[in-house]
Parts: structure tokens; C-alpha cells; sequence
């Protein structure tokens, strides 16, 4: 499987999600995000990652906003400034996201299980994905005469079946070649939750494709989620992005930052007199 952008205007995206306030990490990759949009001669969209209504806040997305700008980071269509494929909240595209379950149904790509996480968690001689998520045991899969299509998600975690065995194989624009098992690496994974919420691989390839973004830009701790959002891609017949993985921000103690990480949230920074060029004068090139 092979990756190739599906037009030729550049369209990055900032996809911040308004659990916490953004720490210097998020910003590092933002501004690569932006760089690569602008030597590209391309466009940037902000899009507010808020599907989990409950962790996710309006003062984090309100400070989140500041904290961007403050940094310098611009925007050519999202929050503010408009832009056809509004709305640019996550939490505003159910439908969309409702149609994309639907497609994925009618392929028979998914089904229905009633096994939760704790299940899961438990489950004898499960092997573990690197993420710490236990893999779904292929024999949990339901038959298919077992149950009938129903017109709505809810109720039920919806998961997606892989093609136990096959390499899922892409080229990252920093980390090169990449290749991840399915059955091995990772299994069947939830597109849709049981408490009626879309989970994050759906709805991130949903968005993705319906705003025409041609190379994704994020973390290297989502490389292992590449591989199952390529499989909703295949799945659907969508040409997926390029993509581009940057190295994730340690401490001094070498732990990942997060947005509890003291001390080091943009907010903070700003406080303390730091300027957006001096926290930028240290970084490589990733």
C-alpha cells in the first residue's frame, strides 16, 4: 500500500485537540506544519480536534486559539477566517462523519462488538500493540449472520476489520519507509464508540479527505495509526495524503512532554517572558 497526495495545491493542517492547554511540543509540530504549507506555496487549516465533548473544553479551545497566534502561527481557512468546508470543529461534522460510518457499513468493512476495553484488557494470551492496547482476538469477530445492519452506530463499539497478515506499508516524509502488520502490530480497532462518540481514526481520515489535505503533519507516536487510517482509505476508495511524522519533545529527564508537563504549556511560557523566537532559537530541523 502506497501513499500519494490527491491534487496539486498543497493543503496542510493544524489539528489541535482542546483537552489541555498546548505545551511547546504541540507547537514545535505546528510550526513545522506551517513551514512545510508555506514552502509548499500551499494553504493551512486549522481544524479544533473536539469529538470528545467531555475532556474537551471551551476555555482550552479559546486559549489554544491565543496560544497560536501568540506563537505565530497563521491560518488560511478555520476558526475566524472561514473557508468552504466549514464548520472546522470536529464536533460539528457529525453528519459527515455518520455518512462515512454508513459507507463503511455497507462494505461490510465493520461490525458490531459488545466486548469492551476492560474485555479486551483481560482477554487470555492477548498479545500488546507497542501503544499498550491489547489486540483483538480474531475470534471475537461476530459471524455475520449473527446481527443486522442497523441505521444508527449507537449502543455498540464498531470495529473495523483488518486483513489479518498483510504488511500496510507507506513512506513517511521524515521517518522513510514504514510497515506495520495487521493482526500482529495491531487489530481490529474501534471506528465508533459505544456511547454514540466517533472514534479518532474515522473521523480524523473523514475530515482529512473532505478538506482536501494533501500531506498530514504530526507526531511520530500516531506512525502505528497511518497504518489503520490507510485501511479506511483503501476501504472507502479515497487516495490518502502524504504524511509527515516529527520527533516528539522530552524533558530534561527525557519523558515525553504532555499537556500536564509543568512548566512548559505555552501559556506558561508567555507568562514568564519567554518569546515566541527564543523557544524556537534551540530546534533542528526535524
Amino acid at each position: 500500500m502506497t501513499t500519494s497526495a490527491h491534487e496539486k495545491i498543497y493543503r496542510g493542517r493544524l489539528a489541535p485537540t482542546p483537552t489541555g492547554y498546548l505545551h511547546l511540543g504541540h507547537a514545535r509540530t505546528f510550526w513545522t506544519a506551517q513551514e512545510r504549507a508555506r514552502q509548499a506555496g500551499g494553504r493551512l487549516i486549522l481544524r479544533i480536534e473536539d469529538i470528545d465533548q467531555v475532556r474537551c473544553k471551551p476555555e482550552f479551545t479559546a486559549a489554544l486559539l491565543k496560544d497560536l497566534r501568540w506563537f505565530g502561527l497563521t491560518w488560511d481557512e478555520g476558526p475566524d477566517n472561514g473557508g468552504p468546508f466549514a464548520p472546522y470543529t470536529q464536533s460539528a461534522r457529525r453528519e459527515l462523519h455518520l455518512a462515512v460510518w454508513r459507507q463503511l457499513l455497507a462494505g461490510g468493512w465493520i461490525y458490531p462488538s459488545a466486548h469492551s476495553r476492560k474485555d479486551l484488557d483481560h482477554a487470555p494470551h492477548a498479545p500488546h500493540e507497542g501503544e499498550g492496547e491489547a489486540l483483538f482476538p480474531a475470534h471475537w469477530r461476530p459471524a455475520p449472520e449473527s446481527w443486522t445492519p442497523p441505521e444508527k452506530p449507537d449502543g455498540v463499539n464498531w470495529r473495523f476489520r483488518v486483513p489479518d497478515g498483510e504488511r500496510i506499508a507507506f513512506t513517511d516524509g521524515r521517518c522513510g519507509p514504514q510497515a506495520f502488520a495487521a493482526g500482529h502490530d495491531f487489530g481490529d480497532f474501534v471506528v465508533w464508540r459505544r456511547d454514540g462518540v466517533p472514534a479518532y481514526e474515522l473521523v480524523v481520515a473523514a475530515d482529512d479527505h473532505a478538506m482536501q489535505i494533501t500531506e498530514v503533519v504530526r507526531g511520530e507516536d500516531l506512525l502505528l495509526s497511518t497504518a489503520r487510517q490507510l485501511l479506511i482509505y483503501r476501504a472507502l476508495g479515497w487516495t490518502p495524503p502524504a504524511w509527515f511524522h516529527c520527533p516528539l519533545m522530552r524533558d530534561a529527564g527525557g519523558q515525553r512532554l504532555a499537556k500536564r508537563t509543568a512548566g512548559l504549556a505555552l501559556r506558561e511560557l508567555r507568562a514568564a517572558g519567554r518569546t515566541p523566537a527564543q523557544l524556537r532559537a534551540g530546534w533542528a530541523a526535524p
